[in-house]
């Protein structure tokens, strides 16, 4: 005759489902390994580009230093008053490694000890470590943008030097651009597979949804982190965005063209001729994209490999481009008021 325990059963399931799953232990797992890799490669990068650089230059910010062109951008720096980057000068790259390591611990504990609650911890833990990490990152910007010294050889009135802490920002005749590096983005990794991780083991994820949404859930907070860098089209400002060749104010958006290089450095111009003189005559700067503004729907970019273009006296374009582009060989030639106009493509106008 069987005895049966109630209590215990009750208990022995109580204590599995507070238990994380074999699938979370494997997420958290390369989650601990990112953070290690992150210790031998840069962090951040703070790229500059003026036309003395046309190559640019780069801060490279490691766990434990300051790397990349640093004694350059100490000696232009030294002549508008701003401190010199030395690596000694911080004490969070005596400390930053320790916390890596120490999160990366962490982790593997929770890997071990298998329990929600930990796992829990552990991602507001995380999270408030990022956050303080970029207070931090803000706050050192700020300095080393504002205190400057008076007795500096280029003095301009109520100008600052202060970094942008992510995105581009035009600084006299530098443009800087910020955004992590290999470092920064395993960092957002494994930020994005402990968010992950919490929500699959919830108890609301559990009642709602089925484990085939795990992949689904898993790629959706990575496309929305790899999402968050600038990668498409800026809008063109009519009348305050300056062209990047010919330096005067963009007036006619219908001829606007856009480029951003390899390093995410936005350029806006007001004649695709413009456009084109440019990449003629600065062929060290690298385009990861371009885009054309659509003749007929001026608010629209077109990638150029798509777009059709036709060069006609009819067109009077500001810097006498005259080539305006089109979504559709049909729109051309209506616009054109012509059946037979015969457009060019991208690779043949340049």
């Amino acid at each position: 005759m069987g005895v049966s325990y109630p209590f215990f059963s009750a208990k022995i399931i109580i204590m599995k489902g507070n238990n994380i799953s074999n699938f979370t232990k494997i997420c958290l797992f390369f989650g601990a390994v990112a953070l290690i890799v992150s210790l031998f490669v840069p962090l951040w990068r703070i790229d500059l580009d003026a036309p003395q650089y046309p190559e640019g230059l780069r801060l490279l910010i490691y766990p434990d230093e300051i790397g990349g062109d640093v004694e350059i951008i100490n000696g232009l720096n030294h002549y508008i008053g701003m401190d010199t980057l030395h690596t000694e000068d911080f004490l969070e790259f005596t400390l930053l490694p320790y916390l890596i390591i120490f999160y990366a611990l962490l982790i593997f504990s929770v890997i071990y000890i298998k329990k929600k609650k930990w796992l829990n911890v552990v991602f507001v833990s995380f999270l408030l470590f990022g956050i303080v990490a970029m207070v931090d990152f803000w706050r050192w910007e700020y300095n080393y943008g504002h205190n400057l010294d008076p007795n500096a050889a280029i003095i301009v009135p109520g100008m600052a030097y202060q970094p942008p802490l992510i995105g581009f920002k035009q600084l006299l005749n530098f443009g800087a651009y910020s955004i992590p590096d290999i470092g920064g983005w395993l960092f957002v990794s494994c930020g994005v597979i402990l968010l992950f991780t919490v929500i699959y083991e919830s108890k609301f994820y559990s009642q709602k949804f089925n484990k085939a949404n795990s992949i689904v859930l898993l790629f959706g907070l990575g496309f929305l982190a790899a999402g968050c860098g600038p990668k498409g089209p800026v809008p063109i400002m009519l009348n305050k965005d300056a062209c990047s060749y010919c330096i005067m104010p963009i007036s006619d958006l219908r001829f606007g063209a856009e480029a951003i290089t390899t390093k995410g450095r936005v350029y806006k111009f007001d004649d695709i001729h413009c456009l084109i003189n440019y990449q003629n005559e600065n062929t060290e700067v690298q385009f990861e994209a371009i885009w054309v503004c659509d003749f007929n729907s001026p608010n629209d970019f077109l990638k150029v490999d798509s777009a059709f273009f036709l060069k006609s006296e009819k067109f009077n374009s500001p810097m006498g481009g005259n080539t305006p582009a089109f979504h559709s060989l049909e729109k051309l030639r209506e616009i054109a008021n012509n059946d037979t106009a015969m457009p060019l493509k991208w690779n043949k106008l340049k």
